[in-house]
Protein backbone atom coordinates (compact mmCIF):
# COMPACT_ATOMS: atom_id res chain seq x y z
CA UNK A 1 0.00 0.00 0.00
CA UNK A 2 2.00 2.91 -1.44
CA UNK A 3 0.02 6.04 0.25
CA UNK A 4 1.04 6.87 3.27
CA UNK A 5 -2.79 8.03 4.07
CA UNK A 6 -3.94 4.40 3.72
CA UNK A 7 -1.73 2.93 5.26
CA UNK A 8 -1.84 5.20 8.83
CA UNK A 9 -5.91 4.07 8.20
CA UNK A 10 -4.91 0.47 7.78
CA UNK A 11 -2.47 0.54 10.79
CA UNK A 12 -5.53 1.93 12.88
CA UNK A 13 -7.92 -0.39 11.62
CA UNK A 14 -5.53 -3.26 12.91
CA UNK A 15 -4.86 -1.89 16.24
CA UNK A 16 -8.77 -1.30 16.80
CA UNK A 17 -8.66 -5.03 15.86
CA UNK A 18 -11.23 -4.85 12.82
CA UNK A 19 -11.68 -7.90 11.28
CA UNK A 20 -9.43 -8.56 8.03
CA UNK A 21 -12.53 -8.10 5.84
CA UNK A 22 -13.65 -4.86 6.67
CA UNK A 23 -10.71 -3.68 6.22
CA UNK A 24 -10.17 -4.70 2.93
CA UNK A 25 -13.67 -3.46 2.04
CA UNK A 26 -13.62 0.23 4.18
CA UNK A 27 -9.58 0.89 2.50
CA UNK A 28 -11.57 -0.17 -0.75
CA UNK A 29 -14.36 2.28 -0.53
CA UNK A 30 -12.06 5.40 1.02
CA UNK A 31 -10.00 4.97 -1.84
CA UNK A 32 -12.16 5.27 -4.09
CA UNK A 33 -14.04 7.90 -2.81
CA UNK A 34 -10.48 9.86 -2.75
CA UNK A 35 -9.91 8.97 -6.40
CA UNK A 36 -13.22 10.33 -7.16
CA UNK A 37 -12.50 13.61 -5.55
CA UNK A 38 -8.92 13.89 -7.35
CA UNK A 39 -6.91 12.61 -5.03
CA UNK A 40 -7.84 15.58 -2.41
CA UNK A 41 -7.07 14.75 1.37
CA UNK A 42 -10.25 13.73 3.09
CA UNK A 43 -9.21 16.09 5.81
CA UNK A 44 -9.76 19.13 3.20
CA UNK A 45 -13.35 17.64 1.98
CA UNK A 46 -16.08 17.71 3.91
CA UNK A 47 -19.99 16.30 4.23
CA UNK A 48 -20.87 17.73 0.93
CA UNK A 49 -17.99 16.04 -1.02
CA UNK A 50 -19.51 12.34 1.12
CA UNK A 51 -22.81 13.23 -0.92
CA UNK A 52 -21.38 13.76 -4.06
CA UNK A 53 -19.86 10.92 -4.20
CA UNK A 54 -22.61 8.60 -2.58
CA UNK A 55 -25.52 10.32 -5.25
CA UNK A 56 -22.64 9.38 -7.79
CA UNK A 57 -22.31 5.68 -6.77
CA UNK A 58 -26.43 5.69 -7.29
CA UNK A 59 -27.09 7.93 -10.10
CA UNK A 60 -23.71 7.24 -12.53
CA UNK A 61 -22.40 3.80 -11.41
CA UNK A 62 -25.95 2.49 -10.63
CA UNK A 63 -24.88 0.49 -7.27
CA UNK A 64 -27.41 -1.17 -5.37
CA UNK A 65 -27.95 -0.11 -2.33
CA UNK A 66 -26.42 -2.00 -0.23
CA UNK A 67 -23.47 -1.40 -1.97
CA UNK A 68 -24.26 2.63 -1.58
CA UNK A 69 -24.74 1.56 2.35
CA UNK A 70 -21.27 0.05 2.37
CA UNK A 71 -19.87 2.81 0.43
CA UNK A 72 -21.38 5.15 3.69
CA UNK A 73 -20.04 2.93 6.45
CA UNK A 74 -16.85 2.94 5.39
CA UNK A 75 -16.64 6.60 4.98
CA UNK A 76 -18.89 7.39 8.33
CA UNK A 77 -15.50 5.33 9.87
CA UNK A 78 -12.92 7.44 8.13
CA UNK A 79 -14.66 10.45 9.88
CA UNK A 80 -15.90 9.48 12.88
CA UNK A 81 -13.63 7.05 13.80
CA UNK A 82 -10.21 7.90 12.07
CA UNK A 83 -9.97 11.81 11.42
CA UNK A 84 -12.66 12.62 14.40
CA UNK A 85 -14.60 14.60 12.60
CA UNK A 86 -18.17 13.12 12.64
CA UNK A 87 -20.45 13.63 9.23
CA UNK A 88 -23.64 14.98 10.40
CA UNK A 89 -26.60 12.53 10.27
CA UNK A 90 -28.85 14.16 7.99
CA UNK A 91 -26.60 14.19 4.67
CA UNK A 92 -28.68 14.07 1.80
CA UNK A 93 -27.86 12.15 -1.50
CA UNK A 94 -29.83 10.23 -3.46
CA UNK A 95 -30.11 6.55 -2.56
CA UNK A 96 -30.00 4.32 -4.92
CA UNK A 97 -32.74 2.93 -7.04
CA UNK A 98 -31.38 -0.14 -7.84
CA UNK A 99 -33.60 -3.17 -6.40
CA UNK A 100 -32.56 -5.84 -4.71
CA UNK A 101 -32.25 -8.81 -7.26
CA UNK A 102 -34.70 -12.24 -6.36
CA UNK A 103 -32.69 -15.23 -5.22
CA UNK A 104 -30.99 -17.73 -7.68
CA UNK A 105 -32.41 -21.30 -6.34
CA UNK A 106 -31.83 -24.66 -6.62
CA UNK A 107 -33.73 -27.47 -6.98
CA UNK A 108 -32.63 -30.55 -4.65
CA UNK A 109 -31.61 -32.30 -7.57
CA UNK A 110 -29.64 -29.91 -8.90
CA UNK A 111 -27.65 -29.36 -4.93
CA UNK A 112 -27.11 -33.26 -5.54
CA UNK A 113 -25.39 -33.00 -8.64
CA UNK A 114 -23.53 -29.88 -7.41
CA UNK A 115 -22.07 -31.56 -4.04
CA UNK A 116 -21.12 -35.14 -6.27
CA UNK A 117 -19.20 -32.69 -8.30
CA UNK A 118 -17.11 -30.67 -5.62
CA UNK A 119 -13.43 -31.53 -4.88
CA UNK A 120 -13.26 -33.08 -2.41
CA UNK A 121 -10.63 -31.31 0.54
CA UNK A 122 -13.60 -28.71 0.16
CA UNK A 123 -16.88 -30.94 0.25
CA UNK A 124 -17.58 -30.41 3.92
CA UNK A 125 -17.55 -26.65 3.43
CA UNK A 126 -20.22 -26.22 0.55
CA UNK A 127 -22.07 -29.03 2.24
CA UNK A 128 -22.35 -26.84 5.35
CA UNK A 129 -23.47 -23.89 3.29
CA UNK A 130 -25.79 -25.90 2.43
CA UNK A 131 -26.88 -28.14 5.01
CA UNK A 132 -26.94 -24.80 7.61
CA UNK A 133 -27.65 -21.90 5.48
CA UNK A 134 -24.53 -20.42 6.09
CA UNK A 135 -22.45 -17.07 4.64
CA UNK A 136 -19.16 -17.89 3.28
CA UNK A 137 -17.42 -15.90 5.78
CA UNK A 138 -19.53 -17.30 9.02
CA UNK A 139 -18.51 -20.93 7.20
CA UNK A 140 -14.60 -20.40 7.27
CA UNK A 141 -14.33 -18.55 10.16
CA UNK A 142 -15.88 -22.18 12.09
CA UNK A 143 -13.67 -23.00 15.21
CA UNK A 144 -13.98 -27.34 16.02
CA UNK A 145 -15.40 -25.94 19.35
CA UNK A 146 -18.77 -24.40 17.25
CA UNK A 147 -19.74 -27.94 16.35
CA UNK A 148 -22.18 -29.30 18.52
CA UNK A 149 -22.66 -33.34 17.78
CA UNK A 150 -24.88 -34.01 21.02
CA UNK A 151 -27.84 -31.61 19.69
CA UNK A 152 -26.56 -31.02 16.36
CA UNK A 153 -26.34 -27.42 15.77
CA UNK A 154 -23.80 -24.76 14.76
CA UNK A 155 -22.74 -22.17 16.95
CA UNK A 156 -22.06 -18.86 14.72
CA UNK A 157 -20.29 -15.99 16.25
CA UNK A 158 -19.88 -12.30 14.93
CA UNK A 159 -21.86 -13.01 12.49
CA UNK A 160 -23.79 -10.41 9.80
CA UNK A 161 -23.93 -7.00 12.25
CA UNK A 162 -22.18 -8.92 15.14
CA UNK A 163 -24.34 -11.09 15.86
CA UNK A 164 -24.59 -14.56 17.19
CA UNK A 165 -27.11 -17.52 16.32
CA UNK A 166 -27.42 -21.27 16.62
CA UNK A 167 -28.09 -23.24 12.86
CA UNK A 168 -28.76 -26.19 12.40
CA UNK A 169 -26.41 -29.29 11.77
CA UNK A 170 -27.13 -31.93 8.86
CA UNK A 171 -26.83 -35.54 10.97
CA UNK A 172 -25.55 -36.84 7.68
CA UNK A 173 -22.37 -34.71 8.08
CA UNK A 174 -21.28 -36.06 11.60
CA UNK A 175 -19.14 -38.79 10.35
CA UNK A 176 -17.11 -36.48 7.69
CA UNK A 177 -16.92 -33.89 10.60
CA UNK A 178 -15.53 -36.50 13.46
CA UNK A 179 -13.07 -37.77 10.83
CA UNK A 180 -11.87 -33.64 9.80
CA UNK A 181 -11.81 -33.24 13.27
CA UNK A 182 -9.41 -35.60 14.09
CA UNK A 183 -7.53 -34.49 11.36
CA UNK A 184 -7.49 -30.86 12.79
CA UNK A 185 -5.90 -32.26 16.13
CA UNK A 186 -3.09 -33.83 14.32
CA UNK A 187 -2.41 -30.77 12.25
CA UNK A 188 -2.08 -29.08 16.11
CA UNK A 189 -0.17 -31.33 17.41
CA UNK A 190 2.32 -30.79 14.74
CA UNK A 191 1.75 -26.87 15.25
CA UNK A 192 2.55 -27.45 18.93
CA UNK A 193 5.96 -28.50 17.74
CA UNK A 194 7.12 -25.23 16.08
CA UNK A 195 8.41 -23.19 18.89
CA UNK A 196 6.97 -19.85 17.33
CA UNK A 197 3.84 -21.02 16.96
CA UNK A 198 1.55 -18.32 19.12
CA UNK A 199 -1.83 -20.27 18.44
CA UNK A 200 -5.16 -19.54 16.72
CA UNK A 201 -6.02 -16.06 16.58
CA UNK A 202 -8.79 -15.14 18.88
CA UNK A 203 -10.07 -12.08 20.07
CA UNK A 204 -8.64 -9.85 22.16
CA UNK A 205 -10.68 -10.01 25.24
CA UNK A 206 -11.02 -13.62 25.57
CA UNK A 207 -6.83 -13.50 24.71
CA UNK A 208 -6.71 -11.40 27.96
CA UNK A 209 -8.90 -13.60 29.98
CA UNK A 210 -7.99 -17.12 28.41
CA UNK A 211 -4.43 -16.88 27.94
CA UNK A 212 -3.65 -20.25 26.58
CA UNK A 213 -7.08 -20.99 24.90
CA UNK A 214 -5.85 -20.46 21.64
CA UNK A 215 -3.20 -23.34 22.07
CA UNK A 216 -6.33 -25.83 22.47
CA UNK A 217 -8.06 -27.57 19.86
CA UNK A 218 -11.64 -26.03 20.55
CA UNK A 219 -10.28 -22.57 19.39
CA UNK A 220 -8.60 -24.15 16.04
CA UNK A 221 -10.69 -23.41 12.65
CA UNK A 222 -12.37 -25.72 11.41
CA UNK A 223 -11.32 -25.28 7.66
CA UNK A 224 -7.95 -24.35 8.45
CA UNK A 225 -5.20 -23.38 6.12
CA UNK A 226 -2.80 -25.49 4.47
CA UNK A 227 0.75 -23.76 6.04
CA UNK A 228 1.54 -21.51 8.62
CA UNK A 229 1.57 -17.69 8.04
CA UNK A 230 2.47 -14.55 9.98
CA UNK A 231 -0.59 -12.75 11.52
CA UNK A 232 -0.63 -8.77 10.62
CA UNK A 233 -1.70 -7.40 13.50
CA UNK A 234 1.15 -8.61 15.57
CA UNK A 235 3.58 -10.76 13.40
CA UNK A 236 3.05 -13.80 15.14
CA UNK A 237 2.58 -17.16 13.57
CA UNK A 238 -0.25 -18.69 13.37
CA UNK A 239 -2.45 -21.31 11.45
CA UNK A 240 -5.25 -19.14 9.82
CA UNK A 241 -8.54 -20.13 8.01
CA UNK A 242 -8.66 -21.13 4.57
CA UNK A 243 -8.63 -18.66 2.10
CA UNK A 244 -12.56 -18.55 0.99
CA UNK A 245 -11.66 -18.09 -2.84
CA UNK A 246 -10.83 -21.81 -2.97
CA UNK A 247 -14.11 -23.03 -2.17
CA UNK A 248 -15.52 -20.16 -4.71
CA UNK A 249 -13.74 -21.71 -6.88
CA UNK A 250 -14.79 -25.23 -6.07
CA UNK A 251 -18.47 -24.21 -6.57
CA UNK A 252 -17.92 -22.37 -9.58
CA UNK A 253 -16.31 -25.27 -11.43
CA UNK A 254 -18.93 -28.21 -9.42
CA UNK A 255 -21.76 -26.20 -10.85
CA UNK A 256 -20.11 -25.74 -14.96
CA UNK A 257 -19.26 -29.57 -14.73
CA UNK A 258 -22.78 -30.51 -13.28
CA UNK A 259 -24.11 -29.02 -16.23
CA UNK A 260 -26.42 -26.22 -13.88
CA UNK A 261 -27.94 -23.36 -16.47
CA UNK A 262 -28.15 -21.21 -13.48
CA UNK A 263 -26.16 -18.61 -11.89
CA UNK A 264 -24.35 -20.05 -9.15
CA UNK A 265 -22.25 -18.15 -6.31
CA UNK A 266 -21.96 -19.53 -2.76
CA UNK A 267 -25.23 -17.49 -1.61
CA UNK A 268 -27.09 -19.40 -4.17
CA UNK A 269 -26.70 -22.68 -1.72
CA UNK A 270 -27.98 -20.26 1.60
CA UNK A 271 -30.84 -18.84 -0.85
CA UNK A 272 -31.56 -22.82 -1.45
CA UNK A 273 -31.32 -23.68 1.97
CA UNK A 274 -33.91 -21.11 3.02
CA UNK A 275 -36.20 -22.28 -0.12
CA UNK A 276 -36.12 -26.06 1.16
CA UNK A 277 -36.83 -25.14 4.52
CA UNK A 278 -39.73 -23.37 3.91
CA UNK A 279 -40.80 -26.05 0.79
CA UNK A 280 -40.52 -28.57 4.16
CA UNK A 281 -43.12 -27.07 6.00
CA UNK A 282 -40.50 -24.97 8.32
CA UNK A 283 -42.51 -21.59 9.06
CA UNK A 284 -41.13 -17.92 8.34
CA UNK A 285 -39.89 -17.18 11.70
CA UNK A 286 -37.75 -20.31 11.95
CA UNK A 287 -36.01 -19.65 8.77
CA UNK A 288 -35.36 -16.12 9.88
CA UNK A 289 -33.56 -17.44 13.04
CA UNK A 290 -31.79 -20.06 10.71
CA UNK A 291 -30.51 -17.10 8.88
CA UNK A 292 -30.28 -14.60 11.22
CA UNK A 293 -32.11 -12.04 9.07
CA UNK A 294 -32.77 -8.82 11.83
CA UNK A 295 -35.89 -8.70 9.88
CA UNK A 296 -38.53 -11.00 8.57
CA UNK A 297 -39.47 -9.23 5.78
CA UNK A 298 -35.45 -9.97 4.08
CA UNK A 299 -36.91 -13.69 4.71
CA UNK A 300 -40.27 -13.38 3.25
CA UNK A 301 -38.30 -12.91 0.06
CA UNK A 302 -38.25 -16.87 -0.12
CA UNK A 303 -41.57 -17.04 -0.27
CA UNK A 304 -42.36 -15.67 -3.94
CA UNK A 305 -39.54 -19.01 -5.07
CA UNK A 306 -42.67 -21.17 -3.71
CA UNK A 307 -45.51 -19.16 -5.03
CA UNK A 308 -46.89 -19.75 -8.47
CA UNK A 309 -45.93 -16.52 -10.44
CA UNK A 310 -47.02 -13.25 -8.85
CA UNK A 311 -49.18 -13.82 -5.52
CA UNK A 312 -49.91 -17.54 -6.48
CA UNK A 313 -51.79 -16.68 -9.24
CA UNK A 314 -51.53 -19.44 -12.05
CA UNK A 315 -51.38 -18.19 -15.55
CA UNK A 316 -54.89 -19.05 -17.79
CA UNK A 317 -52.28 -20.19 -20.35
CA UNK A 318 -52.56 -23.37 -18.51
CA UNK A 319 -56.21 -23.60 -19.04
CA UNK A 320 -55.80 -23.04 -23.06
CA UNK A 321 -52.54 -25.23 -23.66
Amino acid sequence: MKSTFLNAVYEFMLVKHYAKRTIETYLTWITDYIRFHQYAHPETLNAVHVEAYLTHLAVTRKVAASTQSTALNALVFLYDKFLETPLPADMHFLNSGRQRKLPVVLTQPEVKALLSRVAHQHYLAVAMLYGSGLRLMECVRLRVGDIDFDYKYVRIWFGKGGKHRVVTLSASLTTLLENHIVRAKEMLEHDLQVPEFAGAWIPLGLRKKYKHRNKTLEWQYLFPSGKLSLDPENGELRRHHIDEKQIQRAVRKAASQADIAKHVTLHTLRHSFATHLLQSGADIRTVQEQLGHADVRTTQIYTHILQQGAHGVVSPLSDVT
